[in-house]
């Protein structure tokens, strides 16, 4: 079997996407980007073992208490992205809309310069 060499930045965005988002899995990230699982795992072992974080351990958000402080924060904060992105897809549609009419303009005017 050939052993394949992977630069350094490949494993660190390997391992960073990996870490991104607690629902990746070794499996998935793995197959995605053309590695074997156990490589993979080997690589956030060894990140993890650099900055000195255990593998195993993870954050149970049941058994931290959140004040209500905290908790009006939080629901300020949602407020404002659903805000945020009611604008964003408002946005996102004028520019479709847009988009649109220059496809049409650009296949008239390609259609009339056919003499």
């Amino acid at each position: 079997m050939v052993m394949k060499v992977y630069s350094p930045e490949f494993k660190a965005d390997a391992v960073a996407l990996y870490l991104s988002d607690p629902s990746h899995t070794f499996e998935g990230i793995g197959k995605d980007l053309g590695v074997s699982r156990e490589t993979l795992r080997n690589w956030v072992r060894a990140e993890r073992a650099r900055r000195g974080e255990s593998g195993t351990t993870s954050t149970n958000t049941k058994d931290v208490p959140v004040s209500e402080a905290t908790r009006q924060e939080l629901e300020a904060e949602i407020a404002a992205l659903r805000a945020e992105l009611k604008t964003v897809r408002k946005e996102n549609q004028k520019l479709a809309t847009e988009r649109d009419i220059l496809r049409k303009a650009t296949k008239f005017f390609a259609t009339e310069m056919n003499w």
